[in-house]
């Protein structure tokens, strides 16, 4: 890791070890032991990317419990040999996919997505992969993901106006389109291409 981001990993296990204690510790002292290290951690990351105090708070310091990391999923799916992209609202492409709800599975929340962002109705056929974030994407994030790249089938729908994309298409692997790299880069769009033609393709972990 370049030593440019060695301090969002201490912000970040500093933010652990505070909402751990937060949630498991019952001496007074010691809870407001925890609220400071909690501070802290936000206080780091708002120095480094002068995102408010608040709003770093609200996005990273707002969870209860033992923290774990959130899931991300991805519909890999193809048509003639090309795979659907979706486009986002400022033009970058991606797969059709996004935070899984905590009322779905993450079967459920892959269709889900696809029909919000692409409009079309899937089946899921298998998992491709299941990733580390911060070990495949850009920018490194304050908080774990755990990216799960499942690869469906096209049953029927079409494209329906919608407020997270503005179209989609089908793309070879050597005419990507400008991807947004914070969600998929090319890697992973290789990744996906492999499993379709692979008839024993095996999922690949972190």
């Amino acid at each position: 890791m370049d030593k440019n981001e060695q301090w969002l990993k201490w912000a970040v296990e500093l933010q652990a070890i505070a909402q751990g204690g937060l949630f498991y510790g019952k001496d007074k002292f010691d809870i407001e032991r925890y609220e400071r290290i909690r501070e802290i951690s936000a206080e780091m990351i708002s120095y480094k990317t002068e995102i408010s105090a608040d709003k770093v708070q609200n996005l990273f310091c707002s969870d209860v419990g033992y923290q774990t990391p959130k899931i991300d999923t991805r519909a890999a799916i193809f048509k003639d040999g090309k795979i659907l992209l979706v486009q986002e609202a400022n033009g970058t492409w991606s797969l059709p996919g996004g935070w899984c709800d905590v009322d779905i599975s993450v079967e459920e929340n892959t269709i889900k997505e696809v029909k919000e962002e692409a409009g079309l109705d899937v089946i899921v056929k298998r998992v491709i992969a299941v990733q580390d974030r911060e070990k495949h994407n850009l920018p490194i994030y304050a908080y774990k993901v755990c990216k799960i790249f499942m690869q469906c089938e096209v049953t029927g729908g079409q494209f329906t106006t919608n407020i997270e994309t503005t179209g989609f298409d089908y793309f070879e692997i050597d005419e990507l389109p400008e991807l947004a790299e914070e969600k998929n880069n090319k890697e992973q769009i290789e990744m996906c291409f492999n499993a379709m033609q692979s008839k024993k393709w095996e999922a690949l972990f972190d």
